[in-house]
């Protein structure tokens, strides 16, 4: 049986892709392991799948300064000597790898193990992880046109990214009814990530009576992002993190105001929901989610609304907006290429394996 390590981790948006590649691979016969942090979101993502889990010690590699610059490169070193322990111990015909810091230490093992590995760039320009990780790469896959002119010509090819099939089988029906709501009002339904955002949760919450007028809300607000006052607000429920009835809440949804992660737009984009951006700020990341916002506005895909600009008036006035143009929105997004991600990846996964 042909054997596969996945690593990535971090963030859910870090995961869930790998998540996504899970059936096609289980159908092209492959033994999956997965190599993440000792305690990080990925272990209880990965470990409810049943999958051979395995944590390495894991070190942020940072920009700027921080007290702790001086010793995560000791955690990244510890976590290169347990990544090559694993490998050469599981002995994969590839590695994929969706990025984040505990992948740099994996993908270096790889590496000098001589084990080919792909990588997945989900944002316009390649992040620090990803960054040391491409001269280690056999394929580097992209989301985004844009991001072609950053990688190197021979391993770079457009993807796009894989989308967790069952998103795709929600009911409306079982939306409404799980949050209590009637067919009578469209829906709003806010995501800020799987960590939350309490800028956009803010704003959200300011214009909640005016919302609630047109539309009923479903707030995905992160952890320890709830507002107790709002319990029991008529047409309003909010949510710490929702997993199995995501998909049902997706279908329910008419309208979605999420942050520009790349990988949530791409779910976005795949569901054909017209939606508002609010990227974070350049001031708080990169700048990566604000060139994918600019990239989705361009297309056509998606109202753009800088944090910066975030008001109440503004947000007010883009759900208005999108609501009402919405089939423009709709539109533009059947006409995305990128509708094929995972096949086009366990194609690069299969002809690179040795």
């Amino acid at each position: 049986m042909k054997r596969i390590v996945l690593t990535g981790g971090g963030t859910a948006g870090h995961v869930t892709p790998n998540i996504a590649l899970l059936p096609r691979l289980r159908e092209e016969g492959y033994e999956v392991h997965y190599i993440g942090s000792y305690d990080g979101i990925e272990r209880k993502l990965i470990e409810e799948l049943d999958i051979p889990y395995y944590g390495i010690s894991s070190g942020k590699l940072r920009r700027y300064f921080d007290p702790k610059n001086f010793s995560d490169p000791f955690k990244v070193i510890k976590g290169y000597r347990e990544a090559s322990s694993l490998l050469k111990k599981l002995k994969p015909n590839v590695v994929f790898s969706k990025g984040g810091f505990v992948s740099v230490p994996v993908v270096l093992a790889a590496k000098r193990r001589r084990i080919p590995t792909i990588i997945h760039e989900s944002d316009m320009t390649p992040g620090l992880a990803n960054k040391i990780c491409i001269p280690c790469a056999t394929k580097i896959c992209a989301n985004f046109p844009e991001t072609l002119k950053n990688l190197p010509q021979e391993k770079a090819v457009l993807t796009g990214s894989p989308i967790r099939q069952e998103l795709f089988l929600g009911s409306k029906e079982q939306g409404l009814k799980f949050c209590g709501f009637s067919s009578e009002k469209p829906v709003l339904l806010i995501i800020g990530g799987s960590l939350g955002s309490a800028v956009v949760n803010e704003a959200v919450r300011g214009i909640l009576p005016e919302l609630l007028k047109q539309f009923q809300v479903i707030h995905l607000c992160g952890k320890d992002k709830l507002d107790p006052s709002l319990n029991n607000t008529k047409g309003y429920v909010q949510f710490e993190y929702i997993k199995q009835e995501l998909c049902d809440l997706f279908a329910a949804s008419d309208i979605i105001i999420s942050r520009a992660g790349a990988n949530a737009i791409c779910e976005i984009l795949a569901l054909r929901k017209p939606n508002i951006l609010v990227p974070l700020s350049a001031a708080a990341s990169r700048g990566d989610q604000i060139l994918n916002a600019k990239s989705f506005k361009k297309q056509g895909f998606s109202y753009l609304l800088p944090e910066e600009n975030l008001s109440k008036e503004a947000l007010l006035e883009a759900v208005n907006s999108v609501y009402k143009n919405k089939d423009n929105y709709i539109e533009a997004m059947k006409k995305s290429p990128l509708s094929n991600s995972i096949e086009t990846i366990v194609e690069l996964i299969n002809s690179s394996a040795k």
